[in-house]
């Protein structure tokens, strides 16, 4: 076969000695209207999110996180309260057509249908404009989604009981108690620890019996007349279980 014959040379392969610095293609003709995305619109991106990420790091290190005390899976009157980014969520588990029986509804399906309209929205607006105006189902579907989500997040915090909640998650010297003591029985039998809990830590219905600067005859008043939230009747037994369960209450954290 001769030199050519029966071949097509269809591109270059001859490989350049010197390598080009990979330039970017000259935009001037649109001035503000596009970019070379390498490295123009890239390195911009990598600095503001450098610029965010290091305001980030700086506020983790001069604030300190809203630790609360240990979880306590016997305590009922807690109420776990979700971070601030999934309030509207919980708000909308509150709702009759949400929760309850239709709890599917409100934690699964309404989440999953609006983050899926916004996955399908550039496939429902596939226009070329840029100007909001120009976009309506675009911007409509995202306007929603924002008005939705500070609205509910607004109601979560508007009805959420910040001091008690403050209260409840309060961080305290764990104290012993004896669960085998005859007070402890006594305040169990009258169902005292429904409301001040198991480790007589207190919660939301109750404040805490643990270091009460009171005296043994002013707890047995509250626990046979009550006090604040607490109704009178409660307390069912003797008078020498009362004296018991007074005595018990006045020595817990105080003994050495």
């Amino acid at each position: 076969m001769h030199r050519g014959k029966g071949m097509k040379f269809v591109g270059d392969s001859r490989v350049p000695a010197e390598r080009k610095p990979n330039i970017p293609k000259d935009y001037s003709e649109f001035p503000g209207k596009t970019e070379a995305f390498w490295p123009n619109f890239l390195l911009k991106e990598w600095l503001v999110g450098s610029v965010f990420l290091i305001g980030f790091l700086c506020l983790t290190v001069a604030h300190q996180p809203p630790l609360e005390r240990l979880a306590d899976p016997t305590d009922t009157g807690y109420i776990p309260l979700p971070d601030w980014y999934f309030l509207f969520l919980y708000q909308l588990l509150k709702y009759e057509f949400a929760a309850g029986p239709y709890t599917v509804i409100g934690a699964i399906i309404m989440p999953g249908l609006a983050f899926g309209a916004l996955m399908l929205a550039p496939f429902l607006d596939r226009g070329p404009e840029r100007r909001p105006t120009k976009r309506p189902v675009a911007v409509g579907m995202m306007l929603l989604g924002v008005a939705a989500t500070i609205f509910l997040t607004w109601e979560s915090v508007a009805q959420t009981d910040w001091e008690a909640k403050a209260e409840m998650g309060k961080i305290v010297e764990e104290v012993a108690i004896d669960t085998e003591a005859e007070g402890y029985k006594i305040l169990e039998a009258n169902t005292c620890l429904s409301c001040h809990g198991n480790n007589l830590a207190g919660g939301p219905a109750a404040p805490t019996l643990v270091g009460l600067d009171l005296t043994a005859e002013e707890i047995a008043n509250i626990a046979k007349n009550g006090q604040g939230n607490m109704p009178s009747g409660i307390f069912k037994g003797t008078d020498e279980e009362l004296q018991k369960l007074a005595e018990f209450v006045v020595n817990i954290g105080k003994e050495e």
